[in-house]
């Protein structure tokens, strides 16, 4: 008998590898994988471009009524790209310039509410893992697997900088670190669907964990809910 699909959310700070984790447990699972972020992360771009008044309700509004958000499979990179306006910006929205605004962009009302009607359509029929700061909280409260990462600060920053280096030798470790700061404080403290660990959530510190074994101590919790859920259809 085929397993059932579950709705797999994670949540968690910047740079915890929620991405690395949910795109490996979509591989392995055979699931479609939402990257929450990088939506938040292309319709900030898109604002940037078209210098759109983030505090301006109109022009917030407006806006979104341009933006058309999708993901595409690329087979080079095995990972599902995001199109903006059927423009693959996968790598610019990785860009400082940003990184700098996605939280102040992220935190508004209206964009949360564009983004989370999206997201939900996308969860319909299971078979999802998604990974954000709200998904168990706000976007799939239903989720029957709800993670959330953390990590030492000194880790994250160190694994942010890596990350940005390779594109850009000019970054500083300040930079980064800062960015991180501001980001933890704005997502934590905003009064729309801020970041926080949802009751039910498992918490995974992956401070000292390789990406095999997070992704080893995670299937397993899948499997105790498939399993589970399972035996109750059997039942």
């Amino acid at each position: 008998m085929e397993q059932p699909k579950i709705i797999i959310a994670i949540d968690g700070f910047s740079s915890c590898g929620k991405s690395t984790i949910a795109k490996q447990l979509s591989v392995a699972l055979g699931y479609k994988y939402i990257d929450s972020g990088a939506m938040y992360r292309a319709i900030t771009l898109y604002f940037l471009r078209h210098s759109v008044g983030f505090y301006h309700h109109g022009s917030v509004v407006d806006a979104l009524q341009h933006v058309n958000l999708s993901f595409e499979y690329n087979p080079d990179r095995q990972a599902s790209d995001i199109l903006l306006n059927e423009e693959n910006v996968s790598l610019e929205i990785r860009e400082m310039p940003v990184s700098n605004k996605v939280s102040e962009v992220a935190a508004i009302k209206e964009v949360r509410l564009f983004a989370v009607e999206q997201q939900q359509k996308m969860g319909i029929m299971k078979g999802i893992v998604m990974d954000g700061r709200d998904i168990g909280t706000v976007v799939f409260p239903q989720a029957e697997l709800k993670v959330f990462m953390t990590a030492d600060p000194a880790v994250r920053v160190l694994r942010r900088f890596h990350e940005l280096y390779e594109k850009n030798n000019q970054i500083t470790i300040d930079e980064v670190r800062h960015n991180l700061e501001l980001r933890d404080y704005i997502d934590s403290t905003r009064e729309e669907s801020p970041l926080k660990r949802a009751k039910d959530a498992i918490l995974l510190d992956n401070s000292n964990l390789t990406p095999e074994e997070q992704l080893n101590k995670v299937l397993g919790w899948v499997q105790q809910r498939t399993g589970n859920l399972q035996a109750a259809e059997i039942g």
